[in-house]
């Protein structure tokens, strides 16, 4: 069961990056989020995008924290760690 709940906790961290890159994209550019990829890569801010939809992560360990979920937090902190060493190589 905890193999499962730290599974679920990586992939929770891995669909909050995408999800805060599509919020960031929505509410601060005037890009659409297809566009907005695209000339984010071609700036070389492809990086600077995933750090800043890594935020939410941020919400969603405090909130797994309070739940007493500490399995799923492992998870997402490791998906935050494979995001941040993913922004390096970008």
């Amino acid at each position: 069961m905890n193999k499962k709940q730290f599974a679920a906790g990586a992939v929770l961290g891995f669909v909050g990056t995408f999800l805060g890159c599509i919020l960031y994209l929505s509410l601060f550019t005037t890009y659409e989020i297809k566009t907005g990829f695209a000339i984010l890569e071609s700036q070389g801010a492809l990086g600077k995008l995933i750090t800043l939809g890594s935020v939410i992560n941020l919400l969603l360990f405090g909130v797994l924290l309070k739940l007493n979920q500490e399995m799923m937090a492992r998870g997402v902190i490791l998906s935050v760690i494979v995001m941040a060493i993913l922004t390096i190589f970008i």
